[in-house]
């Protein structure tokens, strides 16, 4: 066989390459161009009326309206959200089956128990939606002030001051255990079953320490019930931009949030996953949403799917940390 033969030979393996990706791009722009096809289900893993379910249920009439196709709320709760999470991963990536994540289901259960999905692995972020600040809240007789002054007192009193959370495994605990660590003081856990009772006992003055989410203090904050010292997000909160950041206030590093996004089963076009962003992303930017989300303490973030998936895997590692660290488990 000549050199010419051998050389002509070697070309067909690359050539069969090129012309299954081309199939398969040409497969991926037509999906893309009959997309939606019919109703698409944005799974909420929680219960109806939270600010989960009341985010999805804002988001969908303005997705139906630039889609074409109504767009189903489906309510999946239990299990932290893992039940309704698990379900989207195990949905046609095909863009008609959407999910609400949250840290609970995406980067903290992950952490605590085995899950039926890999986060990083089984899901196509498609954008950061809504991100609110968990805030540092105390009773008024705790006599600290600032957050510096707390430390100053939680060190000079070792486990004179205790805690509430919503539960093991909860941001609330685990904001909390990252406060202790990066601060070097030692506060007590009471764990309850949900925010609300906690929050009824930190009213009550049964507890003196929380770190809770912003909608859920706020009232208690302005009706002077509870004393807010800073907030948990990197940068301070456009809704109370007057409170400090915790990490500004003497405990560098610190960072806590819940932030909600949008997600797609791993393996849904890009192209269709680059048209939910751009849908969400819009309704998102426009002033009646913002003002709606504002009024329940969601401040609106939007980005790119890439700004997402960045987004997951720090939050993940640094839940992962402060599960190791604290020894957090899950009865």
């Amino acid at each position: 066989m000549n050199k010419l033969k051998i050389f002509a030979l070697s070309l067909v393996p690359c050539a069969l390459s090129l012309v299954i990706g081309a199939l398969s791009l040409g497969s991926g722009a037509a999906d893309a161009q009959q997309y939606p096809s019919r109703p698409i289900r944005f799974i909420v893993p929680f219960a109806p009326g939270g600010s989960t379910d009341l985010l999805a249920r804002f988001l969908a009439p303005r997705l139906m309206e630039a889609l074409g196709q109504p767009v189903v709320v489906d309510n999946r709760p239990g299990a932290g959200g893992v039940i309704g999470a698990a379900l989207a991963a195990k949905a046609a990536a095909d863009g008609h089956t959407i999910v609400l994540g949250s840290p609970g289901s995406m980067t903290i259960n992950p952490h605590l128990h085995r899950v039926p999905y890999d986060t990083l692995r089984d899901f196509a972020p498609i954008s950061l939606a809504t991100i609110s600040p968990f805030t540092l809240v105390l009773h008024p007789s705790v006599p600290a002030k600032s957050v510096k002054e707390l430390v100053a007192l939680a060190k000079a009193k070792p486990g004179g001051l205790n805690y509430g959370s919503a539960g093991n495994g909860s941001v609330s605990h685990f904001s909390t255990e990252q406060f202790k660590s990066l601060a070097g003081v030692d506060l007590v856990h009471i764990p309850y079953k949900g925010a609300g009772p906690a929050v009824a006992d930190l009213v009550g003055g049964r507890l003196q320490i929380m770190f809770e989410n912003l909608p859920t203090i706020l009232p208690h904050v302005r009706s002077g019930k509870l004393r807010m010292l800073a907030v948990g997000t990197k940068t301070r909160s456009a809704l109370v931009p007057e409170y400090p950041t915790v990490a500004e206030s003497g405990v560098p590093g610190y960072e806590s949030s819940t932030a909600f996004g949008v997600l797609a089963p791993a393996g849904t076009p890009a192209a269709i996953v680059a048209r939910l962003n751009r849908e969400i992303v819009g309704a998102l930017r426009s002033a009646e949403l913002k003002e709606k989300l504002s009024g329940l303490g969601l401040e609106t973030v939007g980005g790119t799917p890439q700004a997402y998936a960045a987004h997951l895997k720090e939050e993940s590692t640094r839940y992962g940390r402060i599960a190791k660290n604290a020894n957090i488990r899950v009865d």
